[in-house]
């Protein structure tokens, strides 16, 4: 049986089927088309995802870094300050040793009787603090009840046991904080440098 073909006047049958076939191909591309921008969208939200991933992990490193460095500028600045640095020290009359001294850089007032200080030798040891000791800076010379900073200081130590010894260690303990370290020969004349 056959169909007769529909004139293209009247805007038959074949006019209809290749209008038909353009929409299709039409509705086709525009689905191809949104196919690949859910496509670039889901990339796009991935890319996002694995950024700001990245970041939070960058952040947190860079959080614990400084913390790291915080602690350890922290420690330093306490085992450095509030120490006790010697200028000088002279051996003074009988087994006294006169030094001289000051606080280091960026310290904080340190109270003289709590600033402990211990010399051994092989004959023994001695021990006292640095109260009383002398501001060499202020006129009149005053016995201060602090060490404060860019001011300098003499103390006479009386070494009892370690007076005439040629190898004697002294160590001060600054309240705890900072500690000086100083080995010196108390076995020189008087008015000679023991350092």
């Amino acid at each position: 049986m056959t169909h007769p073909i529909p004139s293209a006047r009247g805007g038959g049958y074949k006019t209809k089927m290749v209008k038909k076939m353009k929409n299709e191909k039409t509705n086709e591309e525009s689905d191809n088309i949104a196919a690949i921008g859910i496509g670039a969208m889901i990339v796009f939200i991935a890319l996002i995802l694995v950024a700001a991933v990245a970041a939070a992990v960058i952040i947190q490193t860079a959080e614990k870094l400084q913390q790291n460095a915080q602690k350890t500028g922290d420690d330093t600045q306490k085992s450095m300050a509030n120490k006790i640095n010697i200028i000088g020290a002279v051996k003074g009359a009988g087994s006294t040793v006169v030094f001289t001294m000051e606080l280091a850089a960026g310290s904080s007032a340190v109270a003289a009787n709590t600033v402990r200080w211990t010399a051994v030798c092989s004959a023994g040891v001695d021990s006292g603090t640095l109260n009383g000791a002398t501001n060499i800076n202020t006129a009149g010379a005053s016995n201060p009840v602090a060490f404060s900073p860019n001011e300098v200081y003499s103390h006479t130590m009386t070494l009892g046991t370690c007076g005439t010894n040629a190898d004697v260690t002294l160590m001060i303990d600054s309240a705890g904080a900072g500690f000086t370290y100083e080995r010196f020969d108390a076995s020189v004349a008087q008015g000679l440098s023991v350092i």
